[in-house]
């Protein structure tokens, strides 16, 4: 199920052009320098990709909690019509219930730290402005989150995530040399694929969790379980 990050990554990062994409156009790089620009963006990307493998390791330890509880397949798929029902219901409903309250100081704090770092071009703030960029809120890294619950393992719910911010980073460097490569029309097309891919990558965890023995997309119960002892006939 690894591959879904980098391809979940990759359709996200259209939605990202239009939540991150005035970050990444305000980045302090080196306009005369082509190759410093390079080394200067990658750092960039480097920081989003530690805030997201962090992020990864957090919820990477609650799917392997539900793991060591026994409750792999069922969590799968719970997973699965979480992701669904994300994308389907209309964020206005959302809306209405203000479950980030709490955190919005904190959120703040990472925004005043995250505008006082574009005044320097030195590398560690081009880190620290991915970072700061990659714990901000976003609808699609919360739908990635959890894919990385359902690996059901720290290293692959860590790895899950990277793969979803390597998926994001064409699109992202992209934007830094070219502002309006693509038109609004073709950008709200792009949009409309979203909830697709993400309803697609939710049905592959629903079924991976009900285990019909469909090789590397529904594998059967028995292979879902890590046995201390071989299972031999």
């Amino acid at each position: 199920m690894l591959y879904t990050a980098f391809i979940f990554g990759l359709i996200s990062s259209f939605h990202c052009i239009g939540m991150c994409g005035p970050i990444a156009m305000m980045l302090p790089v080196d306009r005369t320098n082509p190759t410093k620009k390079v080394s200067q963006i990658l750092t960039y990307h480097l920081g989003r990709l530690t805030a997201y493998g962090s992020i990864g390791f957090i919820f990477g330890l609650v799917g392997k909690g539900f793991f060591m509880a026994g409750m792999q397949q069922k969590m799968s798929i719970f997973i699965g019509l979480a992701m669904i029902v994300i994308v389907l219901v209309p964020e206005k409903i959302f809306a209405r219930y203000n479950f980030s309250k709490p955190v919005y100081r904190l959120i703040s704090k990472i925004k005043q730290s995250l505008g006082s770092q574009f005044r320097n071009k030195s590398y560690k703030s081009l880190f620290i402005i991915g970072l700061l960029n990659g714990f901000l809120p976003c609808g699609m890294v919360y739908v990635a989150l959890f894919g990385a619950i359902a690996m059901q393992s720290v290293g692959f719910g860590v790895l899950y995530m990277i793969l979803f911010g390597l998926g994001t980073i064409p699109m992202m460097s992209s934007i830094v040399y070219l502002n309006s490569f693509l038109t609004v029309k073709t950008r709200n097309k792009i949009q409309k694929a979203i909830p697709y891919v993400a309803v697609i990558i939710g049905v592959l965890f629903i079924l991976r969790g009900l285990g019909l023995g469909i090789p590397y997309i529904s594998p059967s119960n028995m292979s879902l379980f890590i046995r201390q002892t071989a299972d031999c006939h």
